[in-house]
């Protein structure tokens, strides 16, 4: 997305962080993960004068307890907004607040905060400020874990979290798009583990009927319920001693989430039909594709059950976010596909790599893998495939419709549409200023070194010079 209040970076980056040559700005790795420090300050409403500074590199803001920083107003949503700071800047996002988030007048939905901002939840305010100090984040010093790959700071910080949380029976939150690889994560979580030699049993929350779920997960009693013929082992205790993967866990009916509670606290399971609770010992990791936090302003999941899941919460970064990790994962996925010979040659040539990479992929790793899969069956590269915007949609013209899909939760669909028009605007600007990157930045009102990050985020740099 390119926000209407985008910040000015500022002055040019000193000769440490500055780039060699403009050129490698589109391929270069990030050698460490340090981001800026920031505080959070209430200037007025209740609470005035309490303050909080940042340790890591986001930070949620709420009245619920578990809230980085926590309002005591009751006009504040539980879980109100959330900071996240990176190299592009700080950004600000309301999660689905009952009175929405306003930045210096404004109401957003997502912008980038400037140094001194104000923030207004509800009677609330808070003034953002960036620290002079940088903070160094947990980075891994390998470049794959379990069936993961990816040599991006942004795996590596993943792995680290991944690897610290493999060393502890504790409860893992996984969050992240269709087709990031939450399954694979916990899969190597489990065999990474202490436990990795008793049971991983999977459960898929979103496929199947209330009914049918509550009894697949705690097992039910012969006769509990019409058809039930004969006793049955839950899925919690089928994976006694081992892991149980929670997969789609905000798809969990409402009615389900107290007892879920329960054995999250006590590590006990009633069957249906039972009145005997019996021991369990399991580690439980969870997995959803929707921001748990919206679900819990908006009634639909219950904040105490949030609180439990989320004891460890590890976000799985989308593969446009790593464009970097394209070739290691295109090496690993070719291997387990069987490709061989030349067509196997044919997927890893440097022009093949480069069109992945410029590849939106919402489908994420999932989609690249069925891709892969169709080039080895026609035995060459096929065209990558993008989705498209109808012409009036991708001039933003008023009253424009872009395709969507509906299948996915609101803020997924609409950021991948901001993703491909935020790409097709940079092409069309480059374009238009023969891809001199100073003057497309003048021409669209944003700082210089903000506008080479944008570039650079859609590999549009290589691309524009190879077409002059």
């Amino acid at each position: 997305m390119v926000p209407s209040n985008a910040p000015d970076p500022g002055p040019p980056p000193t000769a440490t962080e500055a780039p060699v040559a403009t050129e490698a700005l589109a391929h270069a790795v990030p050698s460490s993960a340090r981001v800026r420090r920031f505080e959070l300050r209430v200037a007025e409403g209740l609470g005035e004068g309490a303050s909080w500074e940042s340790s890591g590199d986001r930070c949620s803001i709420g009245s619920h307890a578990s809230n980085d920083l926590v309002l005591q107003d009751p006009t504040v949503s539980r879980f109100h907004c959330e900071v996240r700071i990176d190299d592009t800047g700080a950004l600000i996002r309301d999660l689905g607040s009952r009175n929405g988030t306003m930045l210096d007048g404004v109401v957003i939905k997502e912008a980038y905060l400037r140094d001194g901002s104000v923030v207004h939840l509800g009677r609330t305010t808070v003034r953002f400020q960036f620290s002079a100090q940088t903070i160094a984040l947990p980075i891994s010093e390998r470049g794959e874990f379990g069936s993961l790959v990816g040599t991006s700071v942004a795996m590596r910080t993943t792995f680290a979290l991944l690897e610290r949380a493999a060393a502890t029976d504790s409860t893992i939150l996984l969050e992240g798009e269709t087709g990031t690889g939450k399954e694979g994560a916990a899969a190597s979580v489990h065999e990474a583990s202490a436990r990795r030699d008793k049971p991983f049993v999977v459960v898929d929350c979103g496929s199947m009927p209330p009914d049918l779920l509550e009894s697949e997960l705690f097992g039910h009693e012969k006769g509990a319920f019409t058809g039930a013929a004969g006793r049955r082992i839950g899925a919690f205790e089928e994976a006694s001693g081992g892991t149980i993967f929670l997969d789609e866990i905000g798809e969990l009916p409402m009615d389900l989430q107290p007892k879920l509670l329960r054995v999250l606290e006590s590590r006990q399971v009633r069957k249906v039909g039972s009145n005997l609770h019996q021991p369990i010992d399991i580690r439980i990791i969870a997995a959803t594709n929707r921001d748990l936090r919206g679900e819990v302003n908006d009634g639909r999941f219950r904040s105490d059950l949030y609180y439990r899941l989320a004891v460890i919460k590890v976000r799985l970064p989308p593969l446009r976010e790593r464009p970097e990790d394209v070739q290691p994962i295109v090496e690993r996925l070719l291997q387990s596909l069987g490709a061989e010979g030349d067509t196997r040659a044919s997927l890893q040539t440097s022009e093949f790599l480069a069109n992945v990479k410029m590849a939106a992929w919402p489908g994420n790793v999932r989609e690249l893998r069925n891709y892969l899969e169709r080039c080895i069956v026609f035995r060459q590269p096929l065209p990558v495939q993008e989705p498209a915007l109808p012409n009036d949609a991708a001039r933003g013209g008023e009253g424009s419709q872009a395709s969507v899909d509906t299948a996915l939760p609101y803020d997924e669909a609409r950021q991948r549409i901001l993703d491909a028009w935020e790409r097709r605007y940079l092409e069309s600007l480059l374009r238009a200023h023969q891809g001199n990157v100073e003057r497309a930045a003048r021409a669209a009102g944003i700082g210089r070194a903000y506008m080479y990050r944008l570039v650079g985020r859609h590999r549009l740099l290589a691309r524009h010079r190879s077409d002059e």
